[in-house]
């Protein structure tokens, strides 16, 4: 049984973790943190540094500011940390790789098995359609979200980037531009509105044709799911940095 400690419980990832963490047997939520004072069937903090439970595994769907703290709070007490929040800026990001080298970290923009399958055929889609093929990365979500656009687009991008000999450079918005499009670019763009939990599209636009990959998520189990599978893996592993290829071998 690994214990769960969460940041952020208050928040729709929060609440879909204790649910779903209820249903299962092989781990559990000890505890949360959040600002909010609402019932909850665990005991919930105000902050990190109060917290008295004993927990396995931390994991944080908060902020890029209360992630921050986890950080710092993991590195003093040397507990495993799975950090689901996205737009962690440069220093957030070279903290984590820091607390990588003493605790397990595990890290992803997104927790689902079907975007990460998604991002490893769209690299697949680019290796066999080359520069013939424009790039569009298109996301919606609920118009709660404040990020645009999501770490998953972005994730998306960088695996393109990373996986393809083209120096591809994302293009955020076109409306000030009155220039041809590169074939260098991908191009992202950012919906929201209603209560989308999560779509994402990759466009391979070429001559004469059109290939689309997409993913759509019907709720957010699918997230939280993938979380609770992650931190019973970061519970059995070494120091070190992990992401979802790590999880599912891809």
């Amino acid at each position: 049984m690994v214990d769960i400690l969460i940041q952020g419980i208050h928040g729709r990832m929060g609440r879909a973790l204790v649910a779903l963490a209820g249903e299962r047997v092989d781990c559990r939520v000890v505890a949360g943190v959040d600002t909010a004072a609402l019932p909850c069937p665990v005991p919930v903090f105000s902050a990190l540094d109060a917290v008295d439970i004993h927990a396995d595994v931390l994991i944080d769907f908060s902020s890029p500011a209360a992630a921050e703290a986890a950080i710092q709070y993991c590195g003093t007490h040397r507990l495993p940390c799975v950090i689901c929040t996205t737009g962690l800026n440069e220093r957030q990001q070279e903290a984590l790789r820091a607390l990588s080298h003493t605790v397990p970290v595990f890290q992803s923009a997104n927790m689902s098995l079907g975007v990460n399958l998604l991002i490893e055929l769209a690299k697949q889609a680019n290796a066999v359609l080359g520069t013939d093929f424009d790039i569009e990365i298109i996301e919606k979500h609920h118009h709660n979200k404040l990020d645009a656009p999501s770490g998953t687009a972005l994730m998306i991008a960088d695996a393109l980037r990373e996986a393809s000999p083209v120096p591809y450079e994302p293009v955020y918005d076109r409306h000030t531009r009155r220039t041809k499009r590169a074939q260098t670019e991908i191009g992202i763009h950012a919906v929201r509105g209603g209560s989308i939990v999560g779509e994402h599209e990759v466009l391979f636009a070429g001559p004469q044709e059109v290939i689309t990959l997409s993913h759509s998520a019907a709720s957010r189990e699918v997230f939280a799911n993938g979380a609770l599978n992650a931190a019973l893996f970061l519970a059995k592993q070494p120091a070190g940095m992990y992401t979802m290829k790590d999880l599912i071998h891809l």
